[in-house]
């Protein structure tokens, strides 16, 4: 006779092994479920094998909150009163000022362009290991504007689990955004578990230098590649290089990732996270000037793609606060 308190250790262990156990029950978690169990399964007539699963994931608004503006471009703004006093012109040039002077919304009325010359301004001009020593003093002590936490302590729990998920069945993880690439790449191993060959972004030009006598990669204010929109397929190829089995976004910058996904031959996945939850995070789509979801919102069912409501999908948004 097996003992009894066997058979509860073995209870407790299946429980503790359930997957996602900040995901409901309902449609969403399971159709990762079964997508994953499927691709996995050597006897079904849909198995991947291990070399070919691959993940890809958007990071603003998939991977942490990107309301009520961009991790990134806190960090520009910050490094613009960092850098201002080497700069007296900025205080009356724009869109500077308007950076220097607190206006939000001077600086969203100059538009990509105005975004694209603050980026220049504060992104270039210096060797890549001196950029990395900056974004990560940055990313250890920069807070978010609403809930205090530090940036780091905004990334979904939800996801944090898929990603442990598939990576424990056999998947590889990428980051694909339209972030900076070595913005993105001193942190995504301690936060998300990816290391930094395995984050795709936008990016600069730079140039190979000898300076007093050592070797140096400079960083121009050149841009060099955008990751977004038509060109998260193109970076996928160009960095990984095959198509990915499973995608993950959250708004219409992600639409032709999941486009090219699903596309496929053989079993595709296709996700977006719909932020509709006002209490806990953030609630918005089609109006937003961040994280705009339309195409995404109409031809998700048509496309096969799983559309999560944050809100009745998810019982916990970002992990619990460690004791400081």
């Amino acid at each position: 006779m097996i003992p009894c308190c066997f058979l509860a250790f073995c209870a407790i262990t299946v429980q503790a092994a359930e997957p996602l156990p900040s995901w409901n029950d309902g449609p969403a978690k399971q159709a990762i479920i079964d997508f994953v169990e499927t691709v996995t399964d050597e006897n079904s007539d849909d198995f991947v094998p291990a070399d070919q699963r691959v993940a890809t994931f958007d990071n603003d608004g998939t991977l942490w909150s990107e309301q009520p503006m961009y991790g990134q471009a806190a960090f520009v703004m910050d490094r613009v009163k960092a850098l201002a006093p080497q700069h007296p012109e900025w205080q009356t040039t724009q869109p500077y000022s308007a950076v220097l002077q607190g206006d939000m919304a001077a600086v969203a009325a100059g538009g990509h362009r105005a975004l694209l010359e603050l980026v220049m301004a504060t992104h270039a001009g210096m060797t890549t290991d001196e950029f990395e020593a900056i974004v990560t003093q940055w990313i250890t002590t920069a807070r978010h504007p609403k809930t205090g936490r530090l940036y780091t302590e905004m990334v979904y729990q939800p996801m944090l689990e898929l990603l442990d998920y598939l990576r424990s069945n056999g998947f590889k993880t990428f980051i694909v955004s339209g972030g900076g690439v070595d913005f993105m790449r001193p942190w995504t191993q301690r936060v998300y578990g990816i290391p930094p060959e395995q984050v795709v972004g936008s990016s600069v030009k730079c140039r190979f230098e000898v300076r007093d006598g050592s070797p140096v990669v400079i960083r121009l204010p050149e841009l060099n590649f955008i990751d977004d929109k038509e060109g998260k397929p193109v970076g996928i190829q160009q960095h990984i290089g095959q198509r990915p089995t499973m995608a993950f976004g959250n708004s219409d910058g992600d639409y032709e990732m999941l486009q090219w996904t699903t596309a496929g031959d053989g079993p595709r996945f296709g996700m977006l996270i719909h932020h509709t939850d006002a209490d806990r995070e953030s609630a918005y789509d089609r109006e937003s000037s961040i994280g705009k979801l339309e195409r995404g919102l109409d031809d998700a069912r048509a496309k096969g793609w799983v559309l999560v409501d944050m809100k009745q999908d998810w019982s916990k948004i970002f992990p619990d606060l460690k004791k400081r």
